[in-house]
Parts: structure tokens; sequence; C-alpha cells
């Protein structure tokens, strides 16, 4: 199982998503699975992320997805997963629908994933 947010979320150590361009950022930040939650941030401005500044699980539940995984409750847990910026406008709508879901895409049946937690911001 693969975790995919749009919720700017990236490693502190990972450039952050562009907030200087009103049109928003279609790239997306690969995040490993053994991240500790304390080394993510969030950088989008476009909606009120307080609650998920204090419990980052409230928007990338990376922690519950080992917890359920510990518990025989999901299979295993991917590797990597990914974070993308849910402010996307005008002609970066095509690089993301063309150039960067189809890169995220491959990486997740190279993987062999089955499933992915889609959490939307």
């Amino acid at each position: 199982m693969a975790l995919i947010t749009t919720g700017g979320v990236h490693l502190q150590s990972q450039a952050p998503f562009d907030m200087l361009n009103s049109s928003g950022d279609p790239s997306y930040r690969e995040i490993p699975a053994d991240t500790p939650v304390e080394r993510l941030t969030i950088a989008h401005n476009y909606y009120d992320h307080s609650d998920a500044d204090r419990d980052l699980n409230v928007l990338f539940p990376l922690e519950r997805l080992r917890e359920l995984e510990q518990f025989g409750e999901i299979g295993q847990v991917n590797r990597r997963h990914y974070s993308f910026m849910g402010h996307i406008n005008g002609q970066l709508i095509d690089v993301l629908v063309n150039e960067t879901v189809p890169q995220v895409v491959d990486a997740l049946v190279e993987d062999a994933v089955d499933a992915v937690l889609l959490t939307p911001a």
C-alpha cells in the first residue's frame, strides 16, 4: 500500500513546493517509508494545515499505515510514498497530467503497489 497526498508534504531536506507561482507547482516529492514524521513538513499556502502541523498523520497517515501493517490489518506498506501540491492551474495542469502523474504511476507499478490511500488537502 502506498500513500499519496495533495497536501504539499515533503522532507525538510527536500526543496519545498513553489508557493510563488500563482499557477501552482506540478512536481511531486518522494517520501521513503521509513521517514520519521518529525522530518516532514508542509509547504502549502492554500489551505489551513494547522491541525496537520500538530499531527501530520491527520494529512499524511504514515505512522497509522505502519501500525496497520504491524497488526496485520493491511499488507506491506510500500517503500516510498508521494506528495503533490493540490493547487495547480492553467498550463501546469497539462504538466501534472501528462508528466508528473505518469512518473508516479510508473513507480507504483514498478513497486507492484496494489492499493493507494489518497489524502487530499
